[in-house]
C-alpha cells in the first residue's frame, strides 16, 4: 500500500490483488465446486473449516459459483447445509468420442430388442443426446452412424460356437474402426485354420451377441467378414484407409435385416 500527498490531502492507493492471491481464490473455487458435486451432506461451517476460510468468505464464493451457473442451495443460519439442486446434472454430461459412440450403439441395440416399455422413448432420447453434442463431435458421430449396423439375434448354431472376444483385440479393432486405420490380426476360421489378416475395417455388424467386422481384405483384394470373437493379437497399423463405396458391401450383408444407430 502506497500513500500519496496532494495539497494536504492524503490519498491511499491500493495495489491490485497479487497474482498468487487471485490464483488461490480460483483454486479454492474449483475445490469448492468439486466438493459440492460430490453430493455429500455438508454444512457451511464444515466447508469453511475445511477450506480454511470464514463463513463470510464462503458465502461470497458460493455467490460466485451461482453466477457461473452452478445451482447452489443453502439453508439459513451459520450451521445450515449447502448443496447443489437435485437436478443440476441433467444436460451437463460430457462424453468423449468413444463414450458417445458406445452410448449411441447401446441405444440402437435396445431399439432393436423391441421392448414395449422402452421403444416409445428411445428414438427421442437418441435425438436429444445427439443434439447435445458439440458440433464437431456431432459431425464425427453422424459420419460414423452409417458404418455401424444392427441386425437380429444370431442363430442358435452361431451362438453355440460363440466365445468371449479378446479384450485387447476388440479395443484395437474399435480404434482402427474409429480412426480408419488398417488392422492386422490373427484369425481362426470355421475350419479352425489360423492366418494373419490385413484388413480395412469398413463396417461393424451386430447380430446379438456376435459382432462382425466387414472390411476390405488387403491380401485377397476383396470384401470379407470376420467374427470378432475369432480375432486375436490385433495391431493397429499407422496407415489410414479411405472408405469404399457402400454398394460393394451389399452382398456381405445380403439377407441381414439391419437398422442403423
Amino acid at each position: 500500500m502506497i500513500s500519496l500527498s496532494f495539497k494536504g490531502v492524503i490519498l491511499w492507493h491500493i495495489s491490485p490483488m497479487p497474482r498468487a492471491s487471485a490464483r488461490s481464490r480460483l483454486d479454492r473455487l474449483d475445490l469448492l465446486a468439486s466438493r459440492l458435486k460430490a453430493d455429500e451432506p455438508m454444512t457451511i461451517a464444515e466447508i469453511a473449516s475445511e477450506l480454511g476460510i470464514s463463513a463470510r468468505t464462503l458465502a461470497r464464493d458460493l455467490e460466485i459459483l451461482r453466477e457461473r451457473g452452478l445451482p447452489v442451495e443453502s439453508d439459513r443460519g451459520r450451521g445450515g447445509g449447502v448443496r447443489l439442486h437435485r437436478t443440476w446434472g441433467i444436460g451437463r454430461v460430457t462424453l468423449t468420442y468413444r463414450e458417445a459412440v458406445d452410448l449411441l450403439v447401446s441405444l440402437a441395440i435396445a431399439e432393436q430388442l423391441q421392448s414395449p416399455w422402452l421403444i416409445a422413448n428411445l428414438s427421442s432420447i437418441r435425438r436429444k443426446l445427439t443434439a447435445s453434442f458439440a458440433p464437431a463431435l456431432r459431425d464425427r458421430i453422424e459420419a460414423l452412424r452409417n458404418r455401424i449396423l444392427i441386425g437380429h439375434s444370431a442363430s442358435a448354431s452361431v451362438v453355440q460356437g460363440f466365445a468371449v472376444p479378446d479384450g485387447d483385440s476388440i479395443n484395437a479393432l474399435f480404434r482402427a474402426f474409429l480412426e480408419t486405420r488398417v488392422l492386422r490380426f490373427s484369425y481362426t476360421d470355421v475350419q479352425n485354420r489360423k492366418a494373419m489378416r490385413l484388413v480395412e475395417p469398413q463396417l461393424l455388424l451386430l447380430n446379438y451377441p456376435v459382432w462382425y467386422v466387414i472390411g476390405w481384405d488387403r491380401d485377397r483384394d476383396a470384401v470379407r467378414s470376420f467374427r470378432c470373437d475369432r480375432m486375436r493379437f490385433a495391431l493397429v497399423e499407422e496407415e489410414q484407409f479411405q472408405l469404399r463405396r457402400p454398394e460393394i458391401f451389399d452382398k456381405a450383408i445380403e439377407g441381414v435385416d439391419v437398422i442403423k444407430p
